[in-house]
């Protein structure tokens, strides 16, 4: 558990590092509010939220998935397959049930309330991507938890997951200009800062679209892909339509939005 931790948080440090750099040099789009107000906000959700998971839950999906192992819990620990399929499975599984419940937190009002101080951030930088109510982490726990233990999915197949997905959630919504033809390139694969970016719009049709944080396949199975914003990236606007004073959207404000927050019109279930 200790390695796991390392190789986490070293991924982590490593990709922010870049990244950071990267958004000032080669920005896709001019920042429209103050940084350091915005990524005060930002980091200080990113650092609450470990300690929310620590406090509730007693096991990882790390420990989950050898404390499965040890007890065949599980769909792959009831067949055999070689070892590396068992990890691609288990990768490929994990990250749609990512996908699936990020569609049901644009669905059900419940879980949007929680889900709608992610996309209340006015501009789209690599934080924005770490910044998930505490509430809506514990939620996305119990998710992760219950997949990893009906599918039995071995340690070394949730570690992957777990790097991966932090890091091409960081990536994905940086602020970074990719060439247009890297960009159209990587799309084929993986979820690129201009396709997710489409769903930052606050154009209830564009927010209700592009759904995939590692690859780019389930939105394009699913038919939630949405090449590009009708604006165009530099011109479109960022966040929802209800929140725009950034004087509102200070740290405590947002940690109090779920509860006192207009939910507005996003929803699925309202269309």
């Amino acid at each position: 558990m200790e390695i796991e931790t390392i190789i986490r948080f070293g991924a982590f440090l490593g990709v922010f590092a870049i990244l950071a750099v990267a958004e000032i040099y080669v920005p896709r789009r001019r920042l429209t509010t103050s940084k350091r107000r915005r990524w005060f906000a930002n980091l200080a959700i990113v650092a609450l939220n470990p300690l929310s998971v620590a406090v509730v839950f007693p096991i990882l999906p790390v420990g989950l998935a050898l404390f499965a192992a040890e007890r065949n819990w599980g769909l792959l620990n009831q067949v055999t397959l070689p070892y590396w399929l068992e990890v691609v499975v288990a990768v490929a599984v994990l990250d749609l049930v990512v996908y699936a419940q990020h569609v049901l937190h644009h669905a059900i009002p419940l879980l949007w309330r929680l889900h709608m101080m992610h996309h209340a951030d006015l501009d789209l930088d690599m934080t924005t991507g770490l910044r998930f109510h505490p509430i809506e982490i514990l939620v996305s726990m119990i998710f992760k938890l219950s997949a990893v233990a009906a599918l039995g999915a071995p340690a070394l197949a949730v570690v992957i997951f777990e790097v991966v997905l932090n890091t091409l959630a960081m990536f994905n919504h940086s602020n970074i200009h990719l060439p247009e033809r890297v960009d159209r390139l990587l799309r084929r694969i993986m979820v690129t800062p201009d396709m997710h970016r489409v769903h930052h719009s606050v154009i209830i049709r564009e927010t209700n679209s592009n759904y995939g944080f590692s690859v780019s396949w389930w939105d394009r199975l699913f038919g939630t892909y949405k090449a590009q914003p009708a604006k165009g990236h530099t011109d479109m606007v960022i966040g929802l339509a209800q929140f725009r004073d950034p004087q509102k959207l200070s740290l405590l404000r947002l940690l109090l939005l779920p509860f006192v927050g207009d939910p507005g019109r996003v929803p699925i279930n309202r269309h």
